[in-house]
């Protein structure tokens, strides 16, 4: 896993949704989760339907943001689970282990621990900086890493408020992928801003 990490934004219309995460795939957008905390189930399932026959075409993996069940019901490719959205044990027995299943673990390495036991697939850092999507009320030091790249063997995702300046040290400091919602999805040219990601990596798209 490495590169640019795709989350989505609250968006009802699905064809805008749509429209711009190809843009985003089409600059090398490396891993997509679908996100939308105020749908309702049919909202849900019509928007992560779609973007997985997407992500297919692209060849790029869709994750499901909180809903396990809608993840098996659709076959995607995994699912991202917060600290209060399940438990992680359960979701890799369910899912196997071909499956992607992602932890949110703050800014706690024992947290990131805790997942990687349990079988996740990346630990998800964050927020590092100030983000218009998600509140947090702390902030993540660039050091912890550091110490996650020294004690992990899991991949490290990065998230809050990401843009492709701010995010160059934290790839520096060893992150694997970069999450970024706003600054793809808000960009007058959102396949240009997934590229400026991509090449933080040395990535071409």
């Amino acid at each position: 896993m490495r590169g640019l990490y795709l989350v989505t934004p609250n968006w009802d219309d699905t064809q805008r949704l749509l429209a711009v995460t190809e843009a985003g795939l089409r600059g090398g957008a490396a891993l997509v989760q679908y996100r939308h905390k105020t749908a309702d189930a049919a909202l849900r399932r019509e928007q992560a339907g779609a973007l997985l026959a997407l992500c297919r075409r692209h060849r790029v993996p869709l994750v499901v943001n909180d809903y396990l069940d809608l993840c098996v019901e659709l076959d995607a490719d995994g699912v991202h689970l917060g600290g209060s959205d399940g438990d992680l044990a359960a979701a890799r027995k369910v899912l196997g282990p071909d499956k992607i299943v992602g932890a949110s673990c703050y800014g706690e390495l024992a947290l990131a621990l805790a997942a990687q036991l349990a079988g996740a697939s990346y630990a998800a850092f964050g927020g590092f900086y100030p983000s218009p999507v998600k509140q947090y009320d702390f902030v993540t030091q660039p050091g912890l890493l550091n110490h996650a790249r020294a004690t992990l063997s899991l991949p490290l995702v990065v998230i809050g408020g990401m843009t492709a300046i701010n995010a160059a040290p934290l790839v520096a400091h060893g992150a694997s992928m970069v999450a970024a919602i706003t600054s793809v999805y808000g960009a007058a040219d959102p396949q240009g801003a997934a590229r400026d990601f991509t090449g933080l990596f040395g990535m071409g798209a």
